[in-house]
């Protein structure tokens, strides 16, 4: 068994689908299939077995992944040291939502590269939760910073407990805090429908039995922005952009009741490496300085 067959291995596992392991590791799906096959044969077990259009785990399966995730890791964690010692800089990945990378970049990024100069830390832009949870179980990132809740298969550190407001374009004869019945009827920008966070908020607006007017579906946080100093809609995002909007001339209102979500550090049931290890302990004092 080789390193390419236990990347095999591991990106089969945690895809389900032979068409979506081999889209990951860029190879043909005949030829991952016949690498998964002479593998098993030499090792004389079944590592996977057909169900539907997808393959499950064995339960031997289970075991070689385990051991598959816990090498890879290992020459990983090797090729860092590597990196520490020559003239290169590891790099460390971290997967993030616009709404809260300026946290990241301004409060934990400094802390952690204060203490280690010599990681480069590259931040995967990703549109929302469900693009941040595909980055990490692709492996295109070591952690992810997002809200809760993600799938169970993934490990979460909760950081923080963010506040949900509402940001309106000046004008509006509101209260601060706005109780949840003003928002009936309210003009308000909105994700796309049938996305997550669409259903999230659709769950509020039904537990407290508002309708508000959508002017605007969309995924595209600039657009919601773009709305609001339009004066066309108001906008429920985050506290932590609310330094954003009030440079931008908008009003940020608390909500009543207060509306918070959970912000955690999440990555997948393996070992990390060694700078992803430091950028939790990091993060994890913070919480608690």
């Amino acid at each position: 068994m080789n390193l390419q067959q236990l990347r095999y291995v591991v990106a089969t596992a945690e895809h389900r689908t032979m068409t979506d392991a081999a889209r990951s590791l860029y190879i043909a799906q005949p030829a991952l299939s016949r690498a998964i096959r002479d593998l098993e044969r030499e090792l004389g077990m079944t590592l996977f077995a057909r169900s539907g259009r997808g393959v499950v785990v064995t339960s031997q399966g289970r075991r070689v992944v385990k051991l598959a995730r816990e090498a890879l890791d290992a020459v990983r964690e090797i090729e860092g040291l590597a990196n520490h010692g020559g003239a290169g800089e590891a790099e460390l990945r971290i997967a993030s939502t616009p709404s809260l990378e300026p946290g990241l970049a301004g409060r934990l990024l400094p802390a952690y590269a204060s203490e280690h100069p010599g990681v480069r830390v590259h931040i995967v832009r990703c549109e929302g939760r469900e693009a941040v949870v595909s980055a990490i179980r692709d492996q295109r990132a070591d952690l992810g910073l997002t809200d809760l809740p993600v799938p169970g298969d993934l490990i979460t550190h909760p950081l923080e407990r963010q506040e949900i407001v509402l940001i309106s374009p000046p004008g509006l004869e509101l209260p601060n805090p706005v109780p949840m019945g003003r928002l009936h009827g309210m003009r308000l920008a909105l994700p796309a429908r049938g996305s997550v966070r669409r259903r999230e908020l659709d769950a509020m607006f039904g537990k407290f039995s508002v309708s508000p007017v959508v002017v605007l579906e969309t995924d595209e946080r600039n657009g919601w922005l773009n709305a609001v100093r339009a004066g066309k809609a108001s906008l429920l995002w985050y506290r932590g952009m609310a330094e954003q909007a009030a440079r931008a001339g908008l009003v940020v209102r608390s909500l009543e009741p207060a509306v918070r979500r959970v912000i955690a550090v999440v990555h997948t049931r393996r070992r990390l490496p060694l700078i992803a290890q430091d950028f939790l302990a990091t993060a994890e004092r913070g919480t608690t300085a």
